[in-house]
């Protein structure tokens, strides 16, 4: 089987979906890589690298999907993207499968296997294909350092001759992966960290890297579903949480959220009220623009000024971050594929977890029964297939 890499197409996009470093392993289990000519120059990436690694240059997109039997991305698919496949090819790339309806039932109708890279199981096995853990893990490095950029004071203690300069305080809402990376950054550079999550379950994690952890005066919940995700807390729960974030957000000079609940609106955890009584100059960084955004005053990769308070909603950190970014999702990608390799060919055996959840699409409809539920589908009768494509 053919694997092509094609240039990034979306505005503001600039990661790779392989890297030359990846394609050894694949050549060894039997794939040809072809990549479309400059596919990784916004990540650094050469043309002159991919062919030292034995891939083989392809002059246009067209002419990449016309031989390819593979196609892996680093983003959502664009129209044009889906409308060039040729029918009966695979798709590998994060897909938003859970919110993104329109989509996913385009790529059926082209007849496209499609994989959601965001759908593969949070389980042992699994962890070096998992896309959203590397890429949030830059995303919340990358959110200390806009905030630490936008707040008008330094973040560490500073002894000068004019006196001590106090550290400044950050707060960190959600302590996933992005939200962990987030508190390690901040204090590598100097600030005084506390961190909130519904999970009461990651505070010893919060704790080993030097931050405090902000308990909430309410009986516990089961906050955390099988595959270690937060998911929606009661009403009740919600107010106790409302009235211990006010007093910490009104006490920190930096807020970074990364809230998420997978398939849902991101949780509004900062109210307008709440930004009011922030201090002057106070920064907030939601990386759950995307969702709504944990602050109900967010604009979706916008950046703006309520009651002296700036406000940030990046749009897709990582690719700010392209040469890191490419090599973390490349390797993500290529054990992905080495997990389904057999013969040189894709092996769709239904009886592996991380196959049956991922694949979404598949001769002409939608094959995710998760998916389907949220889609308002009935459920289908998944038989194991071990056959090649």
């Amino acid at each position: 089987m053919k694997i092509g890499v094609p240039r990034p197409v979306l505005e503001g996009e600039t990661r790779v979906a392989l890297v030359p470093e990846t394609f050894a392993k694949l050549r060894k289990a039997g794939f040809e890589l072809l990549v479309e000519r400059g596919a990784g120059e916004a990540a650094h990436y050469l043309d002159a690298n991919y062919e030292a690694a034995g891939g083989r240059l392809v002059g246009s997109v067209g002419e990449l999907f016309d031989q390819a039997d593979v196609v892996v991305l680093a983003h959502l698919p664009s129209s044009e993207q889906i409308d060039s496949l040729r029918s009966g090819t695979i798709l590998i790339a994060p897909l938003s499968a859970l919110t993104n309806h329109d989509l996913i039932r385009r790529i059926a109708e082209r007849n496209i296997a499609a994989f959601a890279l965001e759908l593969v199981p949070r389980i042992t096995r699994a962890q070096s294909m998992d896309i959203l853990s590397s890429m949030s893990s830059l995303a919340g490095y990358k959110a200390v350092l806009i905030g630490a950029t936008n707040l008008g004071r330094i973040f560490p203690m500073m002894m000068t001759a004019a006196g001590t300069i106090t550290p400044a305080h950050v707060l960190i809402i959600g302590a996933g992966v992005a939200g962990l990376q987030a508190i390690a950054t901040a204090k590598r550079l100097g600030a005084v960290v506390e961190a909130y999550d519904v999970r009461p379950v990651v505070k010893e994690q919060v704790e080993s890297l030097g931050a405090r952890f902000v308990m909430v005066d309410a009986p516990m919940e089961n906050a955390q579903d099988k595959g270690g995700y937060a998911k929606e807390v009661s009403d009740a729960y919600k107010a106790k949480q409302a009235e211990a974030l006010h007093k910490h957000v009104r006490e920190n000079d930096v807020v970074i959220t990364t809230a998420l609940i997978p398939g849902k609106p991101a949780p509004k955890l900062i109210t307008a009220s709440m930004v009011r009584d922030m201090k002057p100059g106070s920064v907030i960084v939601d990386l759950a623009g995307e969702a709504g955004g944990n602050c109900e005053l967010t604009r979706y990769g916008e950046t703006i000024v309520q009651h002296g308070v700036t406000i940030i909603s990046p749009k897709n950190l990582p690719a700010t971050l392209p040469f890191n970014a490419s090599q973390a999702f490349g390797k993500n990608i290529t054990a992905f594929v080495l997990n389904m390799a057999k013969d040189g060919a894709i092996n769709f055996n239904m009886e592996d977890e991380i196959v049956r959840e991922s694949l979404v699409t598949r001769d002409g409809q939608v094959v995710n029964n998760r998916l389907r539920q949220a889609m308002g589908m009935s459920a289908l009768e998944q038989q194991p297939v071990a056959a090649g494509a």
